[in-house]
């Protein structure tokens, strides 16, 4: 009690407490600058001290204006935990804190942000955030004149301004150019980088504006090609799940994580990208009809996609789903989530391994009356819970890390883990095909399979996904890209499988080419198709 009571200032010092404390909480900040700058002179040396002053007198400035008796002490709270909460993630993934880290925030489900929970963050949570939260809120506040109190934050805002002034004058070059080239700094520095993002996810989500469906493709009708078949076409889009190219043995890997797909005719692409690297961004992306580069998340949130267009066109559709949504992409067609079937060999706590989509798989192919389409969104390698993502057969590759706190395991540990869940996908995708090859006399068969993004496994201190595009490492763009083409399909569509390989080993694709390509591969006609777009497109017979 005695401490506590002793816990007491006038308000200029709290002010200056504040500052203090949330100078240390972007530590991480600081220590990134440093090592950017890395100080060799004395010009350089003051340079890099002089990051810490900025920042402090940016937070005296700030608190002197914002710290409202009364309000304060909730609001610093909050602060302080939700500041606690970035550092963590920061700290222990690489994680970078902007609209669309909040986006995975608001819209994941329950069972991905389980995987994310550990007593690791509940200690981080509770030193970081709630002991300097409850100190904070316990410092008694000594009251003094309202005038001098004005007086003494005008003084505060001024005296911030000032620092920051003097050291942009002597600074200011190499603050521009620090800045400029490491762009993803400046999402460093908590709490602005969450109320930032905050603010832009909100505004995007839920003040954006009209939001009337855009309708897109309602000329779309099938082709002389598809409507001259005497067998109904399945298409299976399947839909990968954080698997990185580097990973799969049909992309060069020196481990054989490809067994059964090598042993199945595909036609496999080495250099694809993703859209994004996140689920949010890379679904959406992949099933509308703008390119990455032009690619507005608002615009696509009521805009109709590729799935639409197959509907204006009579196309039958379903999305079987495993992975935590279809992010608006599924919206308006037939789509289940196989979660909730709660099938109790294939899943457990509310997480599923990716063999149930496969469950009475066969018996909806052979429902099948119409042309259709059939996507299946995997699990994947979905991380930080690796070990979950495949059943005990599939764990080949060992020692494993068997904990979603992957940080602290050994790299090699956390590889084979992952490299399982690469092995896992390998047996599924091939299963999904053989499904297909038996029912060959029924339909025209054929299936696509890639990626929404890739995976950061420790390299440069980055775990899971989710950097910025610009700035994310190849392991997180660069994706597993696949076809199978039944020989059916192959001859009554026209397509020379030689002519597909020698392209797959020679050109770029991406999740652009995924909206033409499939609305080409069911000979759907619309003007929303591009041909130049269609990977098969050069390497159909006329």
């Amino acid at each position: 009690m005695e401490i506590i009571k002793k816990l007491q200032c006038n308000d200029s010092r709290f002010n200056l407490c504040c500052a203090f404390f949330f100078t240390l909480i972007n530590s991480l900040f600081i220590k990134r600058a440093w090592e950017i700058i890395a100080p060799h002179s004395f010009h350089s040396w003051v340079f890099a001290i002089s990051v810490p002053v900025v920042l402090f007198s940016a937070w005296v400035s700030i608190f002197s204006l914002i710290n409202i008796p009364w309000l304060r002490k909730p609001l610093l709270v909050i602060l302080v935990i939700g500041c606690a909460a970035s550092n963590y993630f920061m700290f222990t993934y690489g994680a970078v804190i902007d609209k669309n880290m909040m986006t995975n925030v608001f819209e994941t489900d329950s069972q991905e942000a389980l995987a994310l929970i550990t007593p690791q963050l509940f200690l981080w949570l509770g030193l970081a955030g709630i002991v300097p939260a409850l100190i904070l809120s316990a410092i008694k506040i000594k009251p003094s004149r309202w005038w001098y109190t004005l007086l003494t934050r005008l003084v505060g805002v001024l005296a911030g301004l000032l620092v920051i002034i003097l050291v942009a004058s002597v600074f200011y070059k190499d603050y521009a150019s620090l800045l400029r080239n490491n762009k993803n700094m400046v999402k460093m520095v908590t709490p602005a980088n969450y109320i930032s993002a905050i603010s832009r996810y909100s505004q995007a989500r839920w003040f954006a504006g009209d939001q009337t469906l855009i309708k897109i493709g309602e000329d779309a009708h099938k082709g002389p090609v598809i409507n001259q078949q005497k067998k109904k076409t399945v298409v299976v889009f399947i839909v990968g799940e954080a698997s990185r190219a580097e990973n799969y043995s049909l992309n060069g890997y020196a481990r054989e994580t490809n067994p059964e797909l090598k042993k199945q005719d595909i036609i496999y692409f080495p250099n694809a990208s993703s859209c994004g690297t996140e689920t949010a961004v890379s679904v959406p992306c992949m099933f509308s009809n703008m390119p990455r580069k032009n690619y507005d998340a608002s615009l696509a949130q009521h805009q109709e996609g590729l799935l639409d267009v197959m509907a204006h066109a009579g196309v039958n559709l379903l999305w079987r789903e495993n992975d935590g949504g279809c992010k608006g992409a599924c919206n308006r067609i037939p789509h289940t989530d196989m979660t909730q079937w709660k099938l109790d060999s294939l899943c457990k706590d509310q997480s599923c391994i990716d063999e149930t989509l496969l469950n009475r798989f066969g018996n909806i192919l052979d429902g099948v009356q119409q042309d259709s389409v059939i996507v299946l969104h995997l699990m994947g390698s979905h991380g930080p819970a690796y070990y979950r993502r495949y059943p005990d057969k599939f764990r080949r590759f060992t020692p494993t890390c068997d904990s979603n706190q992957i940080q602290d395991c050994d790299h090699q540990s956390l590889i084979n883990t992952y490299d399982n869940t690469i092995l896992y996908t390998d047996d599924v995708v091939s299963r999904t095909i053989d499904e297909l090859k038996t029912r060959s006399d029924k339909f025209n068969t054929a299936l696509v399979y890639l990626s929404d993004h890739g995976e950061s496994l420790g390299e440069n201190g980055i775990y899971l996904h989710g950097t910025p595009y610009m700035l994310a490492p190849s392991q997180q763009t660069h994706i597993p890209f696949l076809f199978w083409l039944s020989k059916d399909y192959q001859q009554n569509f026209a397509v020379n499988a030689d002519c597909l390989s020698k392209k797959a080993a020679t050109e770029n694709v991406s999740q652009d080419n995924i909206f033409s390509t499939l609305l080409g591969m069911m000979d759907i006609q619309t003007s929303e198709y591009q041909k130049d777009m269609d990977i098969l497109a050069t390497c159909r017979k006329a």
